[in-house]
This record gives C-alpha cells, structure tokens and sequence, in this order.
C-alpha cells in the first residue's frame, strides 16, 4: 500500500456510511489491587478503585467505526433492563445511530463483568440468554433493518453467538443487501457458521475456521490453513476470506489476490476486541473499494495496536494513520 492510498482512504472515512448488525453487549469492568490473599479460600482479595461500563460487542464495532469518524449504525437486540438502558445510552452518546435497536421483553441484555487486578484479568463473570431470536423478533429487527440500510456503502455482520443474527436475519439480510449491491463483511462464530452464504468478505479466526470445518490445523504449518481456506471459500461462494491468527498474522484469499501478512511486532497487553478493530477497518475498506491485501494489510495493523490496551477499547484513527504510513511503500 502506497502513501497516497493511505490518505485517500483516510480521507474518504468521513463520507462513509455502514451499518453494523449483530449481538451488543455491556463490558462491565472493575480494576483494583491485591494484596493478600482470602482467609475464607486460596484466592486473592481485590480492592475495588475504579469501575467502567463499556458497550462491547457489535457495538464496539461501531465505536472502531466511529472512532475512525464513519457514520454508523447500529441493528440490535437489548433486554428490557437497566444494562440495556445502560447500553443504549453509552451507544448514543457515542454519535452512532442507534434507532435499529429493538428492546426485547424475553431475553435480558447481555453482560460480560471483568474483574482486573491492575491490567490483568482476574476473572469474567457472563451474564447472557444465547438463543436466537424468535419470530416476532427477528421481524422487528429486519423492519429496522431494512429502513436503516438505505445509503449504505457496506454492512458487518458481527456474530458473538447471542442469538441476533439467527439463519432467518442472516438470509434475509443477504438478500436485502444482494438486491441493492451492498457488499457485506462477516465476523463469524461456530453456530451459524455456514449460513453466510455469498458475501464480500468472511473474516474467521484460526479457532474458528478449524470449529467451522471440523479440522485440526497447526498455525506454523501455511500450506494446510491455505486448502483450508480455500475450501471455506469455495463452500460459503464468499468473495474473499480474511483469516486471522493472533502473533502469526493475517492469511487473505479471493479468486484474484492471496497472500501472508505477518504480525507486527507489539507489546501485548490485552487482544480482547481485536477482532471488533479489524472488522471493523476490514468494512471501511471493502466500502473504499481498497484491493484485498491493502485491506488484510490495514487491519492486521489496527488489530495489533489495539492489544497494546487493557480492556476492550477502539482503534484511534491518527494512531493508525501514522503506523500505516510508517508501514507504506513510496
């Protein structure tokens, strides 16, 4: 990738639009020091000094999105309840359009409590209803859906296997999208693993692809990981796959364009929301337009500067500028 692409495509963000459709979540975290140990059982005893509720999910997609100043929006289920309350008014606030969330009177919002012990995690306690939608459900979300899509330059499917993007959303959205020629960028989990037929881009980790196909792959080994991508591809009719594999990089494949990108070298500190960041810039390239090893290039570096942070948080778009023109060719 050239210098100059880089600035054009940071340039165009701001004229983007995507949509975001998917599982959200509350990211409740609470930070303290240990520093003795618990006379009831073999376990330390933490001192509470701060705590933050964050929105995580498909909605830190969107923040990655917003963060990189796309206009975004958002389709998603919330419980009837305070967390989802919570949620809602942290997604708002944070400039995303949030009129596609459908408030739901049979599931609770989902909730992920991090316990920290400095930038170490102590423990997670989940709080979550992982079902699908029901019927009547899944046709509320598709209503909003279909009034949120129009203008769209490119829709993220972020699936966390809570229930939203069921196989009725996935096909129907597919379709919607189909008929009005706007590419989508998937972020798969096990369940509904197969039921992304023909998209634009499918992005598994390495956990998920050897999940997906039912196979065991070693991550050193890149002849294997290439058939096996290739296979996927074949068997989903995608465009393009993007693989990630954590400190061994980025593997990219379309009819066109496959390659290997290697990780950046980086002081690892948390990769919780990685994959959010690197969907998430993955999107805004697929809306540019950008060939597909500028945008595995692109990606894999916001995926990586992200670990650098404790917590689940979004990329910074000067950060990313800068690494990728650090990173650019003349």
């Amino acid at each position: 990738m050239t210098s100059a692409t880089i600035h054009q495509f940071f340039d165009a963000l701001s004229s983007l639009k995507l949509v975001v459709v998917g599982d959200i979540m509350l990211d409740e975290y609470a930070w303290g020091v240990s520093e003795r140990m618990s006379p009831e059982a073999p376990v330390p005893v933490l001192q509470i000094q701060e705590t933050e509720a964050r929105a995580g999910g498909a909605a830190n997609v969107a923040l990655n999105l917003r963060a990189l100043g796309v206009k975004t929006s958002l389709v998603s289920v919330v419980g009837n309840d305070a967390a989802g309350r919570q949620l809602g008014s942290l997604i708002e606030s944070a400039g995303i359009h949030c009129e596609g969330l459908v408030t739901s009177a049979e599931r609770p919002t989902t909730v992920k409590k991090r316990i920290m012990n400095g930038k170490r995690q102590l423990l997670r306690i989940d709080e979550e209803w992982t079902h699908d939608v029901s019927e009547a459900e899944a046709a509320v979300v598709l209503d909003a859906f279909a009034m949120i899509i129009k203008g769209a330059d490119a829709v993220i499917l972020q699936d966390y296997d809570k229930g939203v993007l069921s196989p009725a959303v996935i096909q129907a959205i597919t379709a919607i999208c189909r008929e009005a020629s706007i590419p989508i960028a998937v972020d798969p989990k096990k369940r509904h693993f197969h039921a992304y037929q023909g998209v634009q881009l499918f992005k598994p980790n390495f956990k998920e692809l050897e999940d997906g196909l039912g196979i065991a792959l070693d991550k050193q080994d890149l002849y294997p990981i290439e058939k096996a991508v290739n296979q996927l591809r074949t068997s989903l009719s995608a465009d393009a796959i993007l693989l990630t594999l954590s400190e061994a990089g980025v593997l990219f494949e379309s009819e066109s364009s496959r390659g290997h990108l290697p990780a950046h070298l980086r002081n690892i500190v948390d990769v919780s929301g990685a994959g959010d960041t690197v969907i998430a810039v993955a999107g805004c390239c697929l809306a540019a337009g950008l060939p597909l090893s500028t945008l595995a290039a692109l990606s894999n570096l916001a995926g990586g500067i992200v670990c650098e942070s404790a917590g689940v948080v979004p990329i910074k778009k000067d950060k990313l500028l800068h690494e990728a023109l650090l990173n650019a060719s003349a």
